[in-house]
């Protein structure tokens, strides 16, 4: 039986989360995989995927949202297949930054110029979709550093917006 590998917090900030993976077996490990799941707004999960080789590693995540609860689930591959699933949680240490004030006007039938207030010299995910279900789903997105863009979408459609 092939265990799941132990996941440790080695530390963690306002923008990052360093841990260390390793397998309590002597079984060869070739490397991890690494999933950072976080959620905005309760609408939209995001993640990130790292493929770490080697057996033993110390990891470090950079780019973190302040205060923001993160999931880090992660699997060995092994000499024998696949470990299975090792999960911690972990929230970033600081003061959230307070959500954006969005403001969506359309320029014709098919553009949409989105404007919005917060800090700078950060990277804003736009998100828009025509229901919630789709926009939790699967729903068009966009980034930018600006506080402003437009965005094409399909005519007669009604869409909601999340930045």
């Amino acid at each position: 039986v092939i265990p799941p590998p132990v996941i440790h917090i080695e530390s963690y900030s306002e923008d990052s989360i360093s841990f260390s993976l390793k397998m309590t077996t002597n079984i060869k490990v070739s490397g991890y995989v690494v999933n950072l799941y976080w959620t905005f707004d309760t609408h939209r999960q995001e993640k990130r995927t790292l493929t770490i080789e080697g057996e033993k590693s110390i990891q470090r995540v950079a780019n973190l949202t302040a205060h923001t609860p993160y999931e880090i689930s992660a699997w060995a591959k092994t000499e024998l297949g696949d470990s299975p699933l090792s999960f911690v949680h972990v929230v970033t240490s600081g003061t959230r930054p307070a959500s954006p004030s969005l403001k969506a006007k359309a320029i014709n039938q098919t553009a949409v110029e989105c404007s919005w207030t917060g800090p700078k010299n950060v990277v804003y995910g736009i998100f828009y979709a025509t229901s919630f279900l789709e926009l939790y789903r699967s729903p068009h997105n966009a980034t930018t550093t600006s506080h402003n863009i437009t965005v094409l979408v399909q005519r007669d459609e009604q869409y909601l917006f999340l930045v």
